[in-house]
């Protein structure tokens, strides 16, 4: 990956009916505000918590920032994921949704629908996240989680987003999908430029997207030859058992699963561990409860580290299908909505000390994975994910500690995702404690 800092994002264009910022309001979408966007939208909730503004692309949105405002607009059925429903003018054409996925013709899945193709879809996919599939794949997590970590372990070094957190979640989604381990590195590398979106060049972006659905296509006619026990055949047997999911369908299925299972994982398990090393007091209550044989810590712990600083700080794009009132706002049939997770997890109204990160909160209804039909298919993946990594790192580098000044990482620069670009790390060579023995528990 590359570990220069990416280009600072560009200012909202100005348009002419671009809406004007509220008096006082801080600036967004800077990188400052990227380091810590959180006092931003503290503001925001107080005094402006549903939003209309400019983005750095130029399109117009609206921002839900209190969890009350959020909870109900991830839910409301006049919020359509489907692109086609946004009133966009020619200026924002394009702008919205995944790059590259409109010319790949990978626009048919299920962020970008509504039932019932998303209750069809759904409900063909979800076969492989059922509670006994994911406990089945968490010695596989083990598997690729040690071995990553012996890769450095031995060196006293590492950048845990580029030498960890980044090719776990990859090499995870494309054993689930069936993808052969020796063609496991392309898609590391095309997950690679989309990861960089923020700072790298859309057209990048977009050929890489191209380049995976000609191997997707390419992928899903060798599986109707000779299927196998993964996600992509059972997609291929569903089709052709009578539940009519098209090429396009199947390639934009295996495509989203792809893009949004390993994100949001990447960034799970860097902004948690980050988080950890921030709060040492915090991780020794961890650390001293899984020694202990407990998982109730874990498991609270991994929802919390969620809300705190969780991988996804905008909920993908909504638009209005008809006029509606939300926050005491008016919005217009056509706009395109932005739930913003981030805020919303951090609301003083729905819980309690929102600013501390405390691993034992019981209370923690976060919205960290979206809420009502769409709420994220790949949880349980993620967490088995994300538990079984912050463990094992815990066993086996238990020294593990910051390398240089928190003010020197750099956040990379989206709309959707939040996530560190680098996470240097220091640790003593070799590890105290070698292979885990002991999977992490859901």
């Amino acid at each position: 990956m590359n570990d220069s800092p990416a280009p600072r994002p560009s200012e909202p264009s100005a348009c002419p009916h671009s809406p004007a910022e509220p008096h006082g309001a801080p600036e967004l979408f800077t990188w400052e505000f990227a380091t810590d966007p959180y006092p931003a939208y503290a503001w925001f909730r107080e005094h402006r918590p549903v939003h209309r503004t400019a983005l750095p692309s130029g399109v117009e949105a609206w921002l839900v920032t209190r969890y009350g405002d959020a909870r109900e607009a991830l839910a409301d059925a006049r919020l359509s994921k489907n692109p086609a429903n946004h009133a966009e003018s020619p200026h924002a054409k394009g702008k919205t949704g995944i790059p590259g996925e409109r010319k790949a013709e990978l626009m048919t899945h299920l962020l970008n629908i509504d039932p019932p193709d998303h209750t069809r879809l759904r409900r063909l996919v979800s076969k492989a996240f059922t509670p006994r599939r994911v406990a089945e794949f968490a010695p596989r997590v083990q598997e690729l989680t040690d071995r990553l970590i012996d890769d450095f372990v031995e060196k006293g070094s590492a950048d845990l987003i580029h030498d960890f957190a980044f090719p776990l979640p990859i090499y995870a989604i494309c054993d689930l999908l069936g993808v052969p381990e020796e063609d496991q590195d392309d898609f590391r590398d095309w997950a690679g430029m989309m990861i960089r979106h923020g700072g790298g060049p859309r057209g990048g972006v977009a050929r890489s997207v191209k380049k995976m659905r000609g191997y997707l296509a390419e992928l899903i006619h060798r599986k109707r030859e000779n299927p196998g026990d993964d996600l992509i055949s059972g997609l291929i047997r569903a089709s052709d058992h009578g539940e009519h999911l098209t090429e396009n369908e199947a390639a934009a299925m295996a495509f989203i699963l792809l893009f949004a299972g390993f994100e949001t994982t990447v960034n799970l398990i860097g902004n948690g561990t980050y988080a950890l090393l921030r709060h040492p007091g915090q991780r020794a209550r961890l650390e001293a409860s899984l020694a202990a044989g407990e998982s109730a810590l874990l498991a609270t712990g991994l929802e919390e580290l969620l809300r705190f600083d969780g991988p996804v700080e905008m909920a993908t794009w909504r638009y209005a299908t008809e006029a509606l009132t939300l926050g005491g706002e008016e919005i217009a049939a056509g706009d395109p909505v932005l739930v913003v997770l981030a805020a919303a997890d951090r609301d003083p109204e729905r819980f309690t000390d929102p600013d501390t990160l405390d691993l034992a909160r019981r209370d923690n209804q976060h919205l960290g994975y979206g809420h009502g039909i769409h709420y994220c298919l790949g949880a349980p993946l993620a967490r088995l994910e994300g538990q079984t990594a912050l463990t094992t790192l815990l066993r086996r580098l238990p020294d593990l500690r910051l390398a240089g000044e928190p003010g020197d990482l750099r956040w990379r620069g989206g709309l959707i995702m939040r996530g560190l670009r680098t996470l240097p790390v220091a640790f003593e060579p070799g590890s105290r404690t070698r292979k885990s023995d002991t999977p992490s528990t859901l």
